[in-house]
Parts: structure tokens; sequence; C-alpha cells
């Protein structure tokens, strides 16, 4: 099963990483990389660089950042591969363990299998 790891950190929005911070999730990255667990990974650029687009009642709406709710910015993203839902929130405990305080929202991934009928 493929799942979809969302970052929010509780770190001011645009604090780059430390070194010694960089390096310790390089090894993890590597590591989960090696092992098939991690497939895909990313970080955000500040909100102040994005912006979100909305569709409400057939029209468009675009909101240009930086957005104010830090609580609810993404700071990056995963795709893992884990054989249960409990697995994956042990990888994602170890990536917070080296990513520091914040939440991961975890989400299963759609399999075409999914909509065989």
């Amino acid at each position: 099963m493929q799942f979809l790891c969302v970052y929010k950190t509780s770190k001011p929005e645009g604090i780059p990483p430390s070194q010694v911070e960089i390096a310790e999730m390089g090894k993890l990255i590597e590591e989960q990389t090696k092992s098939g667990i991690l497939l895909s990974t990313g970080g955000c650029q500040p909100s102040a660089r994005g912006a979100r687009v909305r569709l409400s009642s057939g029209k468009i709406s675009v909101t240009d950042g930086p957005f104010t709710e830090s609580k609810e910015l993404i700071a990056g993203f995963a795709i893992i591969q884990a054989d249960s839902k409990q697995e994956a929130i042990e990888h994602v405990k170890k990536f917070l363990n080296v990513a520091g305080d914040g939440e991961t929202e975890i989400r299963q991934m759609h399999e075409p299998a999914d909509f065989a009928h």
C-alpha cells in the first residue's frame, strides 16, 4: 500500500534547517529509499511564493501567499510504501523524530484495484 504523508511543521515558516538537521534527514531519506519504503519526497518553499486556487459556486478565485495560518501550511510531503496504516505510522514517527515538532497527516492512496467492479 502507498501512503501520502503531509508534514506541517510547528517552526516559523522560512526558517531553514540546520546543517545537522539536513545531515540527519539525508541519512533517513537514504535509508528509507534503499529499503524501498520511501518512494518520493519533497519540501515546500515559503507560502509567500505560493497561491491558493479555489472553485466555489462555479467561480475561480486565486489568493497569493503568504498565508497566515501557519498550522495549516504544508512544509513537505513523502509517498511511502507500507503493509498497513500502523506500519506507515511507525515510519512517520521516525521522520518526526528527525524533522522536529509538527504533525504529519497520513492518507492511504488509491490503487487501480480500488476502482475495479
